[in-house]
């Protein structure tokens, strides 16, 4: 059931919010401007879609990265309910070489994982990556789920909280949640994602990028994301393992800075999940990465607040390189995972709920 929610009012002026969205002016910035209880609680900033890229400005932008980039290639693996192409970058400098795949934006309202991607792609023509792509292939999916990141579906979306001329949603335009489709594969952007990615290449490695409410913690701090590995029974243990390495790699990253602060999620068993099917249908190990807050919802307090931005743009940023070099020079193999045994699980606090 959608609520009805009283919208925060302090809005940030979206000249200074656009700069978040730069690389560089994510790095120039002092860690402290983005300490994790600023910026998604009331008060600090509504949740501004008009900063965002559109579905049509993110196309632009790929194809300029592609035109600039020599090792870079853009492929259309299918299209979305409404006809929108769904689009796959890939770096493949050497077939023998592994190969890691970025999955975001399943739900539609979960988008600087997205903002985050674009910013690793735009590094990956510089001298910040050298090196990068000699030993390892990347693919990234960004936006999945195009239709409800422009809002354009067969449902009211009233009670969404998003200023800026455009709302975003979960759900795909005929109200399907694109991360319980991974068996059924019964909507057209799960079926070009299996059929043209996931069964095509030969990926040995898999981060599937989300967002999550904004009050979950543990030992009592509010959590910059959260993480996990494939749960389902039907997972082969040594994918589960090299699964857990993989986190091991993105929670040192994480963790070493000043704003990071990693729970481990509580997520579901079913094939019929993301990381879990794609785990079990292909031997790929995937890891979970749940960011703190979403870009919109019906429930006012899962709606980002904008201060939020550069920090969790920066995480995925992070996240994205740290695998990236740690997959190209087998470091991930040898990583250590027993902070597993001993990373809290985290909780919620009052009205909020997790979201994989």
């Amino acid at each position: 059931m959608h609520l009805n929610t009283t919208r925060t009012t302090r809005t940030l002026s979206a000249a200074v919010l656009a700069g978040l969205l730069a690389v560089g002016s994510i790095g120039a910035m002092g860690t402290g401007a983005f300490a994790v209880g600023e910026g998604p609680n009331p008060g600090n900033g509504s949740t501004q879609s008009s900063i965002l890229h559109t579905y049509e400005s993110m196309v632009a932008e790929l194809k300029a990265q592609a035109a600039k980039q020599p090792a870079m290639e853009l492929e259309v693996i299918g299209q979305t309910v409404k006809g929108r192409d769904i689009h796959l970058v890939k770096y493949i400098s050497n077939p023998d070489n592994p190969t890691i795949l970025y999955l975001t934006q399943q739900h539609g309202n979960e988008q600087l994982t997205t903002e985050g991607a674009l910013a690793f792609i735009r590094s990956l023509g510089t001298a910040s990556t050298k090196g990068i792509l000699d030993r390892v292939n990347i693919l990234v999916v960004p936006m999945l789920n195009a239709d409800g990141a422009m809002g354009d579906v067969d449902f009211p979306l009233t009670d969404y909280v998003a200023d800026g001329g455009r709302h975003l949603t979960r759900y795909n335009a005929v109200g399907t949640d694109l991360n319980r489709d991974h068996v059924a594969k019964a909507q057209p952007e799960t079926r070009a994602l299996h059929e043209n990615v996931l069964s095509k290449y030969p990926i040995q490695y898999m981060i599937d990028l989300h967002h999550q409410g904004t009050q979950s913690e543990i030992d009592g701090k509010l959590v910059s994301g959260s993480i996990l590995y494939p749960t389902s029974p039907s997972v082969d243990p040594a994918v589960v393992e090299r699964s857990k390495q993989l986190g091991s790699v993105v929670y040192g990253a994480i963790s070493s800075k000043g704003w990071g602060n990693l729970g481990k999620y509580v997520g579901g068993s079913e094939d019929r999940i993301g990381r879990n099917g794609a785990a079990a249908q292909y031997g790929i190990s995937t890891l979970l990465f749940e960011m703190r807050g979403m870009s919109d919802h019906y429930i006012d307090s899962y709606a980002l607040g904008q201060k939020s931005n550069g920090y969790l743009i920066q995480q995925t940023v992070l996240t994205l390189t740290s695998t990236a070099r740690a997959v190209g020079d087998g470091s991930v193999a040898t990583a250590d995972t027993s902070f597993w045994d001993t990373l809290p699980e985290q909780t919620s606090r009052p009205g909020e709920e997790a979201d994989e």
